[in-house]
């Protein structure tokens, strides 16, 4: 665990220590999200915490968080580990994500105000330039606000909870999704159909899109789980 790529310590980043039950749990889970924290592996607690400038107490709190959505699990005098994600999971689960989302849009596509539009302008564009500079933790950030931003503005509180309960642990492969260019550049495309849908207040096409989106995305991230899965030894 030598070459973890962690980031400062808290105190460095310029983390308020009244946020730091908040900011540890988004650092932690975005490890898990990027793979620096590897899906099977133990949690090294000892190590985040002389990298991050925090004691063994908010670590676990923030562990729990994630034990919580199902991004760790938490083993009595053994500590914690990130949790793998099955091949039949993420079948089962990105579709019904999608069936949400599609849900949303044809909530979202007659009531979304002109404020939520300009916001998610601002966020396609800032996909646009993520994607040009490579960075891809940057975009994935945009790509959650637009997906977040579209739940909510389907005025659906059940839909946004329900979503959110299943997204947690999907979150790894839907960052997956966009390792390969050539999709990462299909989703900006795909992305902006649906912007395009919804300032047309097309609710039928804004969810169909959002639909359509996500099965491309299960495609994707089930060519990730195919590489990142060992080869069975030879008979």
């Amino acid at each position: 665990m030598d070459n973890l790529n962690l980031q400062p310590p808290v105190a460095q980043a310029g983390i308020l220590r009244i946020n730091l039950h908040h900011e540890l749990t988004d650092r932690l889970r975005e490890m898990i999200v990027e793979g620096r924290l590897e899906a099977g592996v133990k949690v090294p607690e000892k190590d985040l915490c002389l990298q991050m400038g925090v004691s063994r107490t908010p670590l676990r709190e923030s562990l729990k968080v994630l034990a919580a959505e199902g991004m760790v699990a938490l083993t009595p005098n053994r500590g914690a580990s990130v949790s793998p994600l099955t091949r039949q999971e993420v079948v089962d689960v990105f579709p019904i994500l999608g069936a949400l989302e599609g849900l949303a849009g044809s909530l979202a596509g007659p009531r979304i105000e002109e404020a939520g539009l300009e916001v998610l302008r601002t966020l396609q564009n800032q996909m646009a330039k993520n994607y040009e500079k490579g960075d891809l933790s940057a975009y994935f950030k945009c790509n959650q606000a637009v997906h977040q931003t579209i739940l909510k503005a389907a005025g659906n509180e059940a839909l946004l909870s329900t979503h959110n309960s299943l997204s947690g642990r999907m979150r790894r492969y839907r960052y997956a999704a966009n390792l390969s260019r050539k999709r990462w550049r299909e989703a900006i495309e795909e992305h902006q159909s649906i912007l395009e849908a919804l300032v047309a207040r097309n609710a039928n096409k804004v969810s169909f899109l959002l639909q359509e989106h996500f099965r491309h995305k299960l495609v994707a991230a089930l060519r990730q789980i195919d590489r990142e899965t060992p080869a069975p030894p030879p008979a």
